[in-house]
């Protein structure tokens, strides 16, 4: 029974993201609002209930078949994604390499705002 439950919180987050998505017609995808949905839900609770652990470990113990569907993909569509490989490649690393620069960024702007509330020196500029 725990398992039902956890799997029909998850549904439930799923669903009502999806609905605000096309309600709102926003260009995020609803599982996307349902994760965040279910992490304000999460925030509110402030503990994840052990049918929601439950189901979430369950789904993790198979994330790996999750990536069948792409590898399929890969080799279907072998001559169209070589068409454009050149595009493909410039485009991984120019994301790759935002990201990382985002990431970095929001990091040192972090470690700013502790030392700063531990009492350090430094300015927050």
């Amino acid at each position: 029974m725990p398992l039902i439950m956890g799997m029909s919180m998850l549904l439930a987050c799923q669903f009502a993201g999806e609905m605000v998505a096309k309600g709102l017609t926003l260009p995020i995808p609803g599982p996307v609002i349902g994760m965040v949905i279910l992490l304000v839900a999460l925030l509110i609770h402030g503990k994840v209930p052990s049918s929601l652990r439950l189901a979430g470990e369950g789904l993790l113990r198979y994330l790996t078949l999750l990536f069948v569907p792409a590898g399929v993909g890969l080799m279907v569509h072998f001559e169209l994604i070589g068409a454009d490989l050149w595009a493909i490649a410039v485009t991984l690393l120019v994301s790759t390499a935002i990201t990382l620069g985002v990431t970095a960024w929001v990091l040192e702007r972090l470690q700013r705002r502790v030392v700063m509330h531990l009492g350090g020196a430094e300015d927050d500029t």
